[in-house]
């Protein structure tokens, strides 16, 4: 068992003894460290000098990555940067606890692996619900779920907090995007039937409300061709009866009041109903 591919396997940074027990010799670690081709982050461990900054950080504090940072880490949908978010063991020293970092010493949801440097996505969730604002919640778990990293179904049979469970019951698994979790979330008041990911003439759109309305969502970074086709199917649509409004990331993000007040008129002029 080569030691430099194994600890490349397992992220650049693991345990000693799981690299033992992966089949790693004692000689062949001794020998690495003699010659600084690995380090001793802590003791008990070691990683490779060029292994992620943040990961060294946190496993010399004895902590791991949680709550938004390893959701952030997992390439989920994530509001905003966050402060880093760490978890510690109810043995952990206050005193190796970064003041910069939210430190979360709940008891995890699933038992955490010794070797971990980042939180299972599972408990990461359960802590996402109970530290974060429902929306920014509810738009991290939509998200692993459309990822397919997490299921559904294995989720609820957790014992989860009851603030993961209300997050869950929301939860579905359709939204492309947050900004479509944040638009059907925040006009849920309106009682409406919205479908997320609706196949209209070739393609799919954001939100499909009532029959005939559509709400399309630009991210941050919509150009080249793929807005040109969006602007194309926005006018096969309309050829066929179709309402569409489409509005920006900073429009929903920064000017959700305005972007408001034009849904409210569209329900009052009734573009929702069929025609």
């Amino acid at each position: 068992m080569d030691l430099f591919d194994e600890l490349r396997r397992r992220g650049g940074i693991t345990r000693t003894r799981t690299l033992l027990e992966a089949g790693v010799t004692a000689h062949a670690l001794r020998r690495a460290k003699e010659i600084g081709a690995v380090i001793r982050p802590r003791n008990g461990w070691v990683a490779l000098p060029d292994a992620d900054w943040l990961s060294l950080a946190v496993v010399r504090r004895g902590l791991l990555l949680t709550c938004v940072s390893a959701a952030e880490r997992r390439g989920l949908w994530v509001p905003e940067p966050a402060q880093r978010h760490v978890a510690a063991s109810p043995h952990s020293s206050r005193f190796t606890v970064p003041e910069h970092a939210v430190v979360h010493w709940a008891q995890p949801v699933v038992p955490r692996r010794p070797d971990a440097v980042e939180d299972d996505l599972r408990n990461a969730l359960a802590l996402v619900a109970c530290c974060q604002p429902f929306e920014t919640a509810l738009i991290i778990w939509e998200s692993a779920l459309n990822k397919g990293l997490i299921d559904r179904a294995s989720m609820a049979r957790l014992e989860l907090p009851a603030s993961a469970r209300a997050v869950l019951d929301r939860a579905r698994p359709y939204a492309d995007s947050g900004l479509e979790t944040i638009i059907i979330h925040r006009l849920s008041w309106l009682r409406l039937p919205m479908l997320a990911q609706a196949w209209l003439y070739g393609h799919r759109v954001d939100l499909l409300i009532g029959k005939r309305w559509v709400i399309q969502l630009d991210g941050a970074t919509h150009t080249g061709p793929q807005r040109t086709s969006d602007i194309a199917h926005d006018a096969l649509l309309t050829l066929h009866g179709f309402h569409v409004l489409r509005f920006s990331y900073e429009q929903v993000m920064d000017h959700w009041e305005q972007v408001q007040a034009v849904i409210t008129e569209a329900v009052a002029q009734g573009l929702h109903l069929p025609q």
